[in-house]
C-alpha cells in the first residue's frame, strides 16, 4: 500500500484549538501546506479537519480470556480506525502486535509492554504476576519491550481484605520507576482505589489510569508532580454491574466501587480544575469493544471539562503527551474529516466523514 496519490484537504484545517488554515495538501504521505507544482489526479475531500484522533488507553491483542490472534487484534484496530482513532497507547498486552507496524492502514500503536501484576492479584492471562522482589528486573524487561511506556497494576481486590488494596511496597516501587526512567521509559498504573496512590506519585510516576480514587488530599500532589490521569469513564460505568456480581462474596469491595463510581464525574472534575493533566482513553480490548473515543469524549464533557479541552484531550493535547505530531509541515498525513465544526459539539466525532492514514484515504 505504497501509492500515495495527491490528496488536498480543504475546508477548515484545525491545526490547532484556535488555529485554523483553509486547506493541506498530501504529497508522499506526508503534510504540506505548499501547493505541489505540476500535481495531477489530485483527490479533493472537504470538511473540517482534525488530527487523527488518540485513544491513550487501549488493549490490540487482547480480550477479557487474554491474548487473541492476529486476525481478533487486526478486527480491534479497524475497529479503532474506523472511529478516527489513529494513535493508540496501548496499556498492556500479552499479544505480540508488533506487525501492526508493517500496515500502513492500520492505526500506529505506543506500547506498554505485558501488564505488571501481583501474584494472583489481577484477571487471569493478562499479565506478568510477580512479587515484589523481581518488580525491578520486570520493569527494565518491559521498558526494553515496550515504546516508552511500562503499565504497573497499582491496586486490585486483596480476598483476604475484601476490598482494594496497594499492590505494591513503596521500595520497590521507587526502584522500579526509576529503573523505567533510568532506560528512557515512562510509566502508567492501573488505579481504582486511593490505597496507592501517594507512594505511586511520590515515587515519581508519570501517569494513573483510570484515577477513581482521587481525593482532596491527592489531587494537589497530582497537580504539582504533573501526573495525568485517564479516567476511562466509559469503562467505570461498568462498575455497578461489577459491583453487584461481588456483593455477597465480597461486599465491602462492591460498595467501595459503587461509591467510585457514584463520584466519578466529580472525581474527573475536581482533578481538571485543579490542573491534572486528563486524556482520553477507552479501556477497549479487555471486555469492551474498540473505536468509542467520542462516547469517551462525550463522558468527559458531561463530567464538566470544556468541550474544546475534552477534544484536545483526544487531538492535540494527548499528540504532544505521547510526543507524536499533529498537522504540521512535514508529519505523517494522519487525520480525519468531518461535516461540522467538533469544536462546536464534540457529538460531531461520532460520525468522520474521512479518515485518512499515512496519506491514504482508508475511510
Amino acid at each position: 500500500m505504497s501509492d500515495h496519490a495527491v490528496l488536498r484537504v480543504k475546508g477548515r484545517v484545525l491545526v490547532g484549538p484556535e488555529e485554523a488554515r483553509d486547506e493541506l495538501w498530501v504529497v508522499g504521505g506526508r503534510i504540506t501546506y505548499e501547493r505541489p507544482a505540476g500535481a495531477r489526479d489530485v483527490r479533493t475531500v472537504e470538511g473540517w479537519a482534525l488530527p487523527g484522533l488518540v485513544d491513550a488507553h487501549c488493549h490490540v491483542g487482547l480480550d477479557h480470556h487474554g491474548a487473541v490472534d492476529e486476525a481478533t487484534s487486526e478486527k480491534q484496530a479497524i475497529g479503532d480506525r474506523e472511529a478516527g482513532t489513529l494513535l493508540l497507547r496501548d496499556a498492556g498486552s500479552p499479544a505480540d502486535t508488533r506487525w501492526i507496524d508493517d500496515r500502513e492502514d492500520l492505526p500506529k500503536i505506543i506500547r506498554a509492554g505485558r501488564h505488571i501484576a501481583r501474584t494472583r492479584r489481577y484477571i487471569r492471562n493478562f499479565a506478568h504476576e510477580i512479587e515484589p522482589d523481581d518488580l525491578v528486573a520486570y520493569v527494565a524487561q518491559e521498558a526494553r519491550r515496550g515504546d516508552g511506556w511500562v503499565k504497573l497494576v497499582g491496586d486490585w481486590i486483596d480476598r483476604d481484605a475484601g476490598d482494594l488494596t496497594a499492590c505494591w511496597p513503596r521500595g520497590e516501587v521507587e526502584a522500579a520507576i526509576a529503573e523505567a526512567h533510568r532506560l528512557g521509559a515512562r510509566v502508567t498504573a492501573h488505579c481504582f482505589a486511593d490505597v496507592a496512590l501517594r507512594d505511586l506519585v511520590e515515587a515519581g510516576i508519570d501517569c494513573v489510569e483510570h484515577a477513581t480514587g482521587l481525593t482532596e488530599d491527592t489531587i494537589p500532589l497530582f497537580a504539582e508532580r504533573g501526573v495525568a490521569i485517564v479516567p476511562t469513564l466509559v469503562n467505570i460505568a461498568t462498575f455497578p454491574q461489577l459491583a453487584a456480581g461481588g456483593a455477597g462474596k465480597f461486599p465491602r469491595w462492591s460498595a467501595h466501587m459503587n461509591r467510585l463510581y457514584e463520584r466519578r464525574y466529580d472525581t474527573v472534575r475536581a482533578a481538571y480544575d485543579a490542573g491534572v493533566p486528563v486524556f482520553v482513553g477507552t479501556d477497549a480490548g479487555g471486555s469492551l469493544a474498540h473505536g468509542l473515543v467520542a462516547a469517551e469524549v462525550a463522558e468527559l464533557v458531561k463530567a464538566g471539562i470544556p468541550p474544546l479541552e475534552a477534544l484536545s484531550a483526544t487531538a492535540w493535547a494527548a499528540r504532544g503527551w505521547l510526543g507524536r505530531p499533529v498537522l504540521e509541515e512535514g508529519a505523517p498525513a494522519d487525520l480525519v474529516v468531518y461535516d461540522e465544526d467538533p469544536r462546536a459539539d464534540v457529538r460531531v466525532l461520532a460520525a468522520p466523514r474521512r479518515i485518512v492514514l499515512n496519506g491514504l484515504v482508508v475511510g
